[in-house]
């Protein structure tokens, strides 16, 4: 019934993709963009095997040779089963054993006392830690009824890139959720980080950390397929004009040209300099809370020795939205989206950060859609999505091997792979001061502001609480005097 893992390997965790349009299956609305040269949905069009990712002679996206659909169908009935039995079972404290239990039920085609008939072939379905991931769901406030309602009542999305670690990414209906595909050794390490993910949680909800809900294996065709249930980081109901996969490296960090040919291609650090060599510019209190949180996550990440993660940066331009042409379907599309609550607590790149701009700050914070305000040095509005995302990568001899070998033909300080500590110190501060900054104020306007702070509230004339409206509301100009 319950078994424990063996230890860490240093395997990647992607969920760049997770961006990635979604493959558009007629019987599913909302998933209508274009795809990539090797998107498996495109019309008669082959596909370049990724991993244990291909395509069968029909067309259909393949995963250890279980086609895509199979897979969908076994991982919406297992997690229905196995949500509804851990909800007999009361709720305790998580004890040390509860992180390495593994359940496992068969679900026969025809049947059983305990499973429903289906038309997939036969299968095994093993959940790992249940009572520990029931936890982390309940600190994020998602109920067991939503998590089955999101991920069972609708049919999962695939999203079309599987990036270079040819794993298939799905996306709930309702947006709540990623599904992604990890290997064997990637299930291993994260099952042993469990119990420093557990207190991490405790100490702090609110983390750009991925967001582990659940993990586990769909035994099918002799063969081992295991999943990961996650906070999805890019909401499809809002348009993103451009990614980055930034880790605070110069060597080779530049997207291929076949990257670029994608409808959203996910661009590195050099196209990063080369598009906002003036960075992002962030209210002070948004600035401050994001780098603090970085801080603290880094923290994390080096005392586990993991490295080689990246930040993803994904940004939605106001100013380009409101240019661009949108049909009223979409319009409509993307209205009752917003208007639905979100699930999962602390989820969005807003909620992620220690807490939020101060009201009649630089920035507006109204209708953010969980998006952190922002603007470019031409003083556009931005929303800005972020997380961090690969931190299953274990410092071991293979990462240091690949470190000394590259360090020879190039600066070992720019390389991505280095030692965890020099890593996370890097990272910080690639982040703190290239990538984001604070929005700089005219000199005039900050005399006024610093002398508008220095009245209490309750001694300020209808003059100076005038003035101060004025001040928060600076015009773009005076914001970014370098654009005037």
């Amino acid at each position: 019934m319950a078994s424990a893992s063996s230890g860490p390997s240093a395997v990647g965790f992607s969920s760049a993709d997770s961006g990635a349009p979604a493959c558009p299956l007629p019987s599913v609305p909302g998933g209508k963009r274009s795809m990539t040269s090797e998107a498996p949905c495109a019309s008669g069009m082959p596909i370049k095997k990724i991993g244990h990712r291909g395509v069968d002679s029909t067309g259909e996206t393949t995963y250890k040779k279980t086609t895509s659909s199979a897979l969908k169908g076994a991982i919406q009935l297992g997690i229905t089963h196995t949500v509804g039995s851990l909800s007999t079972k009361p709720e305790r404290d998580v004890l040390m054993q509860d992180f390495y239990v593994v359940e496992s039920i068969f679900f026969p085609s025809e049947g059983s006392n305990l499973t429903p008939a289906h038309h997939y072939s036969d299968f095994r379905f093993k959940t790992y830690a249940p009572v520990a991931f029931r936890y982390f769901r309940e600190l994020f406030g998602i109920r067991p009824d939503d998590y089955l309602y999101s991920l069972c009542n609708e049919p999962l999305i695939e999203l079309c890139s599987s990036g270079a670690s040819g794993s298939l990414f799905y996306v709930s209906s309702d947006d709540e959720f990623i599904i992604k595909t990890v290997q064997h050794k990637e299930a291993e390490f994260l099952q042993k980080l469990l119990p420093g993910y557990y207190m991490n949680l405790n100490q702090n909800p609110r983390t750009l950390l991925p967001k582990f809900y659940g993990l586990y294996c769909v035994q099918a065709g002799g063969k081992n397929i295991r999943i990961v249930v996650m906070n999805n980081l890019l909401p499809r109901s809002v348009k993103m004009h451009i990614k980055y996969d930034l880790k605070g490296s110069t060597y080779k960090r530049r997207a291929s040209p076949k990257e670029r040919e994608k409808p959203l291609p996910t661009l590195k650090d050099l196209d990063f300099l080369q598009d906002f060599p003036d960075g992002l510019f962030l209210d002070a209190d948004m600035y401050n809370a994001l780098c603090k949180t970085l801080q603290r996550d880094c923290l994390v990440l080096q005392s586990f020795k993991i490295m080689d993660y990246s930040l993803l940066v994904s940004i939605h331009n106001i100013d380009h939205a409101q240019r661009e042409p949108s049909s009223s379907e979409t319009q409509c599309s993307t209205d009752t989206r917003r208007l639905a609550p979100q699930k999962a607590l602390y989820s969005t790149a807003m909620e992620s950060i220690q807490g939020e701009a101060r009201r009649g700050g630089t920035i507006e914070t109204h209708d953010h859609m969980g998006g952190i305000p922002a603007r470019n040095s031409k003083g556009e509005r931005l929303l800005l999505y972020i997380g961090i995302i690969d931190i299953l990568q274990s410092y071991r001899f293979i990462k240091k091997l690949e470190h000394s070998w590259k360090a020879l033909v190039h600066d070992g300080d720019t390389v991505s792979v280095h030692r965890p500590s020099f890593y996370a110190e890097r990272f910080q501060r690639f982040m703190c001061s290239t990538v984001f900054k604070k929005i700089p104020l005219h000199p005039f306007w900050k005399s006024l502001k610093s002398k508008s702070q220095s009245v209490p509230t309750e001694q300020k004339t209808s003059d100076d609480l005038e003035q101060d409206s004025a001040i928060s509301v600076i015009p773009r100009c005076q914001l970014l005097p370098q654009q005037c």
